[in-house]
């Protein structure tokens, strides 16, 4: 029986050399990663809307903290100096002393009738002190707004540093679109699980 002819077909060199194991002109997984995924536009649209919208959302925090420190910082000052002026009422008054003590003095020289062996060896004292329950409750109130006062302002600060953080982890330059995407859907799923923007406006200021 007749063999058919062998045809002279040629080969391309780099088809030949991916066959035998060799170097070869193939794409990388990487690249064909990106020719074949038609998502990176829509994810670069995704992280341009959200960084607008974070920018605007950590705008605001950023403006209620500083009106909240600016009304802590005026009122704490106008507390402690009302409560420096009150506290005074919570210790014995050195003048009641000494009026106490010229009381008596007077008492003695101004009786003719009074001896030497009638004067009492030991001297008298005065009644010991106790503060009236009101000015117990007023400096308890100035210390109990201060340290909320105080508090406050150092929950602003935190708002502050939160808000640069949330910017810092969500905008980060070196990352691709689809990782930048995942790192700020999971910041804003716990901006929303923990209620952050509902507690901050019910935030006293």
């Amino acid at each position: 029986m007749a063999q058919p002819p062998h045809e002279n077909v040629s080969i391309p060199q780099g088809t030949a050399a991916s066959h035998r194991g060799g170097p070869s002109n193939r794409i990388p997984d990487e690249e064909q990663h990106e020719f074949a995924d038609s998502s990176g536009p829509l994810f670069n649209m995704y992280r341009d809307m959200a960084k607008e919208e974070d920018n605007k959302m950590a705008e605001r925090w950023q403006k209620d903290a500083d009106g909240i420190l600016i009304f802590t910082g005026l009122f704490s000052a106008a507390v402690a100096t009302l409560a420096a002026v009150t506290v005074m009422d919570l210790k014995p008054n050195s003048q009641d002393t000494s009026a106490f003590y010229l009381d008596n003095i007077y008492q003695l020289l101004a009786d003719p009738n009074i001896s030497r062996s009638s004067i009492p060896v030991t001297p008298l004292r005065p009644p010991p002190f106790s503060p009236p329950k009101y000015v117990i409750w007023v400096n308890s109130l100035w210390f109990l707004s201060l340290a909320i006062s105080l508090t406050c302002a150092m929950l602003a600060t935190l708002i502050h540093q939160w808000a640069r953080r949330y910017l810092r982890m969500t905008q980060r330059p070196r990352d691709n679109p689809h990782d930048a995407a995942r790192i700020r859907a999971f910041f804003a799923h716990g901006i929303d699980k923990f209620r952050f923007s509902g507690w901050l406006k019910r935030y006293p200021r």
